[in-house]
């Protein structure tokens, strides 16, 4: 695990729902994607800002590539706690990097990464708007 620029790493803690869970008991592994959205969103919010305030700015990070590395799951009702971080930040491009773990050992369960490209609403790739290097700034 390694932090941002600037150190920070957010984390974020909650039960696993039971709509989250397979016919086996254990988290689905799609599930994980989502819990990488939380995680990026809590991130959002602890930099002072929301996914909704690029959207309102004319801008969008859509997912371009996602990694995920199973290790060992959980099961319903067992607490996880989701680590976020800026893994990668460039011109056109942000990663985040992600580590699920068991908050009672630390245990490592799930880690991985999401690829971002930033566009306007059309589609259209750009370089980071300048309202938002500074929130995403790795230098």
């Amino acid at each position: 695990m390694s932090a941002d620029a600037q150190g920070r790493i957010v984390e974020t803690e909650f039960h696993v729902r039971y709509a989250e869970t397979d016919a086996m008991g254990v988290v689905h592994h799609a599930t994980y994607l989502v819990y990488f959205e939380e995680g990026r969103s809590e991130y959002m919010r602890a930099i002072g800002s929301n996914y909704a305030d690029i959207e309102a700015s004319g801008f969008q990070l859509p997912v371009t590539e996602a990694e995920v590395r199973f290790v060992r799951g959980r099961r319903y009702g067992d607490r996880v706690k989701i680590r976020t971080w800026i893994a990668e930040n460039r011109s056109r491009r942000v990663t985040f990097a992600y580590e699920v773990i068991a908050p009672e050992s630390g245990e490592l369960l799930v880690s991985g990464q999401t690829r971002h490209i930033w566009t306007d609403l059309e589609g259209k790739v750009v370089r980071v708007p300048e309202a938002w290097q500074v929130l995403f700034t790795d230098s």
